[in-house]
């Protein structure tokens, strides 16, 4: 069973088509102020051809309920990824998928579905002691974030054996600015990578 894979932070239509023609399982567009940001019209527009069985991600962090719904209808998300507290204060239909996320030093809920486990800054590129976080007892719905390259990943995915990987500052030339050839090369790295679970 090959790994679940996320590339987040995308802003421009040649990435997302890179991202699909790597075998990407999740594209996450960020909500949120980050040099990655984007609107929802934008998001909207660039993610149009993006088929239904890949999973478009809204990435935010502490939104008001009435950016959440600006979000929601322009943009059209399948997943809502947030702080675990942020979920509370937000009107989400049943429909959309909920990755609360978890940092570093914190405790880890028995959660009923996929969970983003990363550093205490997420989109710095802060790689998690993978060491402490194969200790997780429930990484089989992990999604592992944090400073994962193609050159990490594969020793990654082997210590901690998460359910998927999420990369964004790892497929970069540049701060904020995606790379077609580190996408591919990062999917590449990560579907090389037999999960194998007891």
């Amino acid at each position: 069973m090959s790994i679940f894979v996320k590339i987040c932070g995308l802003r421009k239509e040649q990435h997302v088509n890179a991202a699909l023609e790597a075998g990407a399982d999740a594209l996450g567009f960020v909500f949120a102020k980050s040099r990655r940001e984007i609107k929802p019209v934008e998001a909207a527009s660039v993610s149009v051809n993006i088929p239904s069985n890949i999973l478009r991600v809204a990435v935010m962090l502490h939104p008001t309920n009435e950016y959440w719904q600006e979000v929601l209808n322009e943009f059209s998300p399948d997943v809502l990824q947030a702080d675990v507290l942020d979920f509370s204060s937000l009107d989400i239909p049943n429909s959309i998928e909920k990755w609360p996320v978890f940092r570093e030093g914190a405790s880890i809920p028995n959660v009923d579905g996929k969970y983003i486990f990363e550093g205490k800054e997420s989109g710095q590129g802060e790689t998690v002691d993978w060491v402490s976080a194969a200790t997780i007892e429930n990484n089989e719905k992990m999604i592992l974030a944090g400073g994962l390259d193609a050159d990490n990943v594969a020793r990654a995915i082997n210590l901690v054996s998460p359910f998927g990987v999420d990369v964004s500052s790892g497929v970069e030339s540049a701060p904020g600015q995606k790379d077609v050839h580190m996408i591919k090369n990062f999917v590449s790295a990560a579907r090389a990578v037999e999960k194998i679970y007891e």
